[in-house]
Order: C-alpha cells, then structure tokens, then sequence
C-alpha cells in the first residue's frame, strides 16, 4: 500500500491525475455546453402552423388482440380518438419467437379489432406492432446475422397481414446497433412483401446521435448503442413507409432540457428522411423514475413543443410528419390532453 501511494502521489500518479482531471473538465465544458445549446433548442415560437397533420400515431398493448378487450372498450376508445390526429395505431400482436415465428394464438382477435377499428373509426389503420429483443447485446434473443431467421419474420409478417386483414405491419427490434447491414436487408425484403399489398411497412427507430464524439465513447465504455448515427436512421428511412423515433428515456433533467434534445432530434430526423416517408417523433405517455427517464422532465408539453420547434425550424411545411403516443395502457390522465393541447389545430 505504501508503494501505491508512492507511485500516486509521484511523477506516475501526477500524470494520471493531470488525465483525470483534463478528461473530467472536458466532459463538464461539454455537458454544460450542451446543456445551454439545449435550453436555446426549447426557446421560440413555432407558429400556429406547426401543428398535426392528421397522421399521428398511438401504441397499443396486447389486451387489444388477446380477447381481455371488448366491444364496450373499443367504442370508448373510438370516441375518444375521433376527430384527433390519429391516423395509425401499432397494436401489440407479438412478441416474435427468436427464430422470427409467430403463433396465430398470440392474436386471436386481431382481426375483431381492425373490423371494428374499420367500423367505427373511418380511415385509421391498423398495424401490427411485432417486436423481439435482439442478441446484439448478449446471447439470447434473435439473430438478425441469421438468414434462416429473417426469412422466418418475413413469413410471419405475411402471415398476420393475411389472417388478421392488419393495414400494415411495425416493427421495433432491440437493441439495434447503428450500421447493422442485417436489418437493412430485413427491410428490404419486408418491403418487397408489403408494397405489391399495399400494406405499410413502419418502424420504431433509436435516437439519432446528437454528439458523436461522446456518445461514441459512451458506447464502447457501456456495450450499449443507444444512438444510430444520422446516415444510418436515413438509410432505415429509406426502405420504410413510415418511421418513429423512440425520442423518450434520454436521461434529462429538466423539462427544458428534454424538450430541446426532442427539437434537436427532430431536426435531425427531418435531414434525412425522404418526403414521402411519414416520420413520427414519440411522446412518452408513462411515468417512471430511472436513470434513464425522469417523469418530471420528459412530458407530453414538452416533447409537443420540442417537435413543433424543430419541424419549423427544419421543414415546416412538411406533411408526412406527425407524433406517436407511448403507450395505451401506461396513459396518465394528463397526457392526452396535453397531447391535444399542444398538437391539435383547436389547441392554444
């Protein structure tokens, strides 16, 4: 022990605390730097004209498809989305086995729903929301690097397109690294299933990288790629009809904060994804408390505002662009009417 302190108090240990010290104020000038390029994001009027576009998005859980639904349900709901902005709904039919299969008993009622979605909502869609957990990360979960597997998803996406009558299909694979070749072609070869039906073809997407230098080096030091780099998402948005950015559970602080970092997001996403592709930016309907979310900051209000300043800073006059709502069964009863409030054309 009285070596190491030796050493650390040393020309050795001067060194490495000089390092330290250096790499630590460099992290703290970065953070606060991006911190105050953040708080300006949020600052702004977007104008009355930044609001929906009639194409938004809402998540549904699995009670919507597994018979814990039912017709009473399904007219409240109906009433209290019509006349908003939705136009899609993801409704949870999954999750895919690893090898990309999909049983028929894990929706026996998705076809009763888009009737009655049909029925009672005209001109809203319904998709199929099939996910799975990647191994990209560790040893279990599904190979997309698997030929065999892709064609497998191919094939239960065919297969609930023409069981369930669904109007498109939504994916969410994660954890996806940012360049993964083995999803591109994924959605390529979904893309040639779901254009001759004239179904959609969506996705959930990762957050662009706002910071490539830190985050970069976040992932290597955490194994996690929470961030795809702006090239890659435009590559992903390119073979989609319609794509939405999980632009929630980013760590901020503040109100304030979150909803700069969902304007700058939006900006991002806006410079690469074609006109013709729908791009939604995700508002997180749920509370929780986590290293990653903060309840308090990341609102409804303030991800509405953050994707209208970044629409009218980037592309305002943009149709194919909307907001997608995060999550049926985890609502507060606030969020909707925030929701509302703040994207609606009757909102103030």
């Amino acid at each position: 022990m009285a070596r190491i302190r030796t050493w650390w108090h040393g020309r050795g240990g001067r060194l490495i605390r000089r390092a330290l010290l250096t790499t630590a104020l460099t992290l703290a000038v970065t953070v606060a730097a991006a911190g105050v390029g953040l708080r300006a994001q949020y600052a702004g009027d977007p104008g009355a004209d930044t609001r929906t576009r009639d194409r938004d998005a809402y998540w549904l859980g699995h009670a919507w498809v597994d018979g814990r639904k039912g017709e009473k349900d399904l007219d409240a709901f109906a009433a209290k989305v019509r006349g908003s902005g939705i136009k899609d709904l993801f409704v949870h039919t999954g999750p895919l086995d690893h090898d990309g299969t999909l049983p028929a008993t894990r929706y026996p009622r998705a076809r009763w729903l888009v009737d009655g979605v049909h029925r009672r909502l005209p001109g809203v869609r319904v998709q199929a929301w099939l996910g799975d957990e990647l191994a990209s990360e560790g040893p279990v979960g599904m190979r997309l690097d698997d030929a065999a597997t892709r064609a497998s998803v191919v094939t239960s996406a065919r297969q609930v397109l023409d069981t369930a009558h669904v109007d498109g299909v939504h994916f969410d694979l994660e954890p996806l690294p940012s360049g993964d070749r083995d999803y591109l072609a994924l959605l390529d070869s979904l893309r040639a299933l779901t254009r001759p039906r004239g179904a959609l073809l969506s996705v959930a997407a990762h957050q662009i990288d706002p910071l490539p230098a830190l985050h970069s080096a976040a992932d290597e030091l955490t194994g996690h790629g929470k961030w795809w780099s702006q090239a890659y998402f435009g590559q992903v948005a390119r073979r989609v009809d319609q794509i939405a950015v999980m632009s929630y559970d980013t760590s901020m602080p503040l109100q304030s904060l979150y909803g700069g970092y969902v304007a700058r997001q939006t900006a991002l996403a806006l410079q690469v994804t074609p006109k013709r592709t729908d791009l939604l930016m995700g508002l997180p309907f749920y509370d929780d408390e986590s290293m990653t979310h903060h309840g308090s900051a990341e609102t409804v209000e303030a991800a509405v505002r953050g994707a209208r300043l970044g629409l009218a800073r980037t592309d305002r006059h943009r149709q194919h662009f909307g907001v997608a709502l995060y999550v049926d069964f985890a609502e507060r009863g606030e969020d909707w009417g925030a929701y509302r409030k703040g994207w609606s054309k009757e909102g103030n």
